[in-house]
């Protein structure tokens, strides 16, 4: 886009000069304004991804209290795999409800940061497992790399609590059925935790160019995951069971 002004057209006369700037000014700033709208960004006309608000609904044809059991699976799994009362207690666990409604678990993971590895928080550390289960040789699904990317299309994450942005788009990425969680992230900063504040609804939003649409459902038995969250920050809220704190501590340990 190329304008060319006559800055003599006016006979030199100063007032002329500064009044015919001003004009040729004003035309750029229109003809840019109009280039700029002619090259809006390519919308997607397809639907965004399902979202569901409610925890007590049956989706997919899983009961909540089947939900629950889930969500509490994922709760025993830090407890397993790391203390009652860890610090970060982050627990996810990947579940097959396609073969029936209760659900078959596949693999489970935990917030593994203490091992060096900065991005390995639960859901991330569920699903390397996840791949290293189904394509293990001498284990149940002997899938190839191939057969294992498509079966997470098969598979919902359950998490304690909301995923970060991060893991957000990782459930997104590797295509899940459908992702369940926890304390939203909202109640993490309440309770004191430094979090990247976009919640899991706007990573699922703006993803809607990715295969395989996937359900959302958030606030899942949160009387029993915000507890696991609450007393980090707060020496007065109650530590979890099989914990205490002792000698002048604030920290909750291991009984």
């Amino acid at each position: 886009m190329h304008i060319h002004m006559q800055t003599n057209a006016v006979g030199g006369d100063p007032q002329s000069h500064t009044m015919a700037y001003h004009a040729y000014y004003a035309l750029i700033a229109i003809l840019l304004v109009q280039h700029v709208l002619g090259h809006k960004h390519v919308s997607h006309s397809g639907p965004l991804q399902n979202v569901v608000a409610l925890p007590t609904l049956a989706i997919n044809n899983v009961p909540a209290a089947v939900r629950q059991h889930w969500i509490r699976r994922a709760n025993a799994a830090v407890a397993e795999l790391v203390s009652p009362c860890p610090v970060s207690a982050f627990g996810s666990v990947i579940v097959n409800h396609t073969a029936s409604t209760s659900g078959e678990l596949v693999c489970i993971g935990v917030n593994s940061k203490e091992n060096g590895d900065p991005i390995l928080h639960g859901e991330i550390s569920a699903i390397q497992n996840c791949s290293a289960i189904l394509t293990d040789p001498a284990g149940a699904f002997k899938l190839n790399t191939t057969e294992a990317q498509a079966a997470f299309a098969g598979l919902s994450l359950y998490t304690n609590a909301e995923s970060c942005p991060m893991c957000a788009s990782a459930i997104r990425f590797a295509g899940f059925r459908e992702y369940i969680y926890g304390t939203s992230i909202e109640t993490l900063v309440e309770l004191g935790f430094v979090q990247i504040r976009v919640p899991s609804i706007e990573i699922f939003r703006q993803s809607f160019d990715l295969p395989h649409p996937a359900r959302l459902l958030g606030g899942v038995l949160t009387n029993e995951t915000d507890p696991l969250f609450s007393w980090q920050f707060n020496p007065d809220f109650p530590c979890p069971a099989g914990c205490a704190r002792g000698n002048g501590s604030t920290m909750c340990l291991p009984i």
